[in-house]
């Protein structure tokens, strides 16, 4: 199995959704069938994609299925993280019910062969130049349910660790991080988000939101304080899914 990610699918397969991507500019060129023949060509049934947000430009679910259909017939385990666009993602119980290979991430953990991924939604940062008092209460709220969800993949590692080593068996595993949006907004800031990775001995962390020229430059993407950053935007990885751990 390996583990792969991309984000910003913003997808738009209802007939009832009109929300055509080509208009801005040749990365998004037919991106839904470039990601359809990329993906077919590079994921294994057996393997996990991580889908950070901004998944179908729906307004509800019944208009998202379609996408939700579309995603759910292509090989692999698909595990989704809240976008700021994903407007329709409500009832994550029914969600997690409608398919038996994807699981929509809310507020807990997803373990994949001994790798837990985790993660929320995120928000701006204290560090961006539209961050104003209204973002405050989102911010600190995406912290809480951050936390949650690397609480329950520590929760699990220790009871997996004491449980092989009952057997005489040593037991490793490890954190992906995952957030919609980048978790701090400038390289030389540093954020709660990064701080709760760091805490959690999270080493590799993906997320996208992030479109155009100049946000690829600007955006966080490398080492930063012992933690890997990974952009992993459609358009920036030119429809083609990234290989976060190859485990064949």
């Amino acid at each position: 199995m390996s583990i792969y990610a991309i984000a910003d699918l913003h997808l738009s397969l209802s007939p009832n959704v009109d929300k055509p991507m080509d208009i801005y500019g040749g990365r998004w060129h037919e991106h839904t069938e470039r990601l359809r023949i990329n993906w077919c060509s590079m994921i294994k049934e057996n393997d996990t994609v991580i889908i950070p947000g901004d998944i179908s430009w729906a307004l509800k679910l019944e208009d998202a299925k379609y996408d939700l259909d579309f995603l759910s017939s292509l090989p692999g385990y698909k595990v989704l993280f809240k976008g700021n666009h994903d407007l329709w993602w409500n009832g994550i119980k029914r969600l997690n019910n409608m398919y038996d290979n994807m699981t929509f991430v809310q507020n807990d953990c997803f373990a994949a062969e001994g790798v837990y991924i985790c993660g929320s939604r995120g928000w701006l940062t204290p560090d961006n130049d539209d961050y104003g008092e209204g973002d405050e209460k989102i911010y600190r709220r995406e912290l809480m349910r951050l936390e949650t969800s690397l609480k329950k993949a520590k929760e699990s590692m220790l009871k997996q660790k004491e449980a092989k080593n009952s057997d005489g068996l040593d037991y490793e595993a490890e954190i992906i991080g995952v957030l919609h949006y980048p978790p701090v907004s400038r390289t030389n800031s540093f954020s709660a988000f990064q701080q709760l990775f760091e805490d959690y001995g999270v080493k590799r962390v993906i997320y996208g939101h992030i479109h155009g020229d100049e946000g690829f430059r600007c955006a966080i993407k490398g080492n930063y304080y012992g933690v890997d950053y990974s952009l992993v935007s459609l358009d920036y990885l030119n429809c083609k899914p990234l290989l976060i751990r190859n485990q064949r």
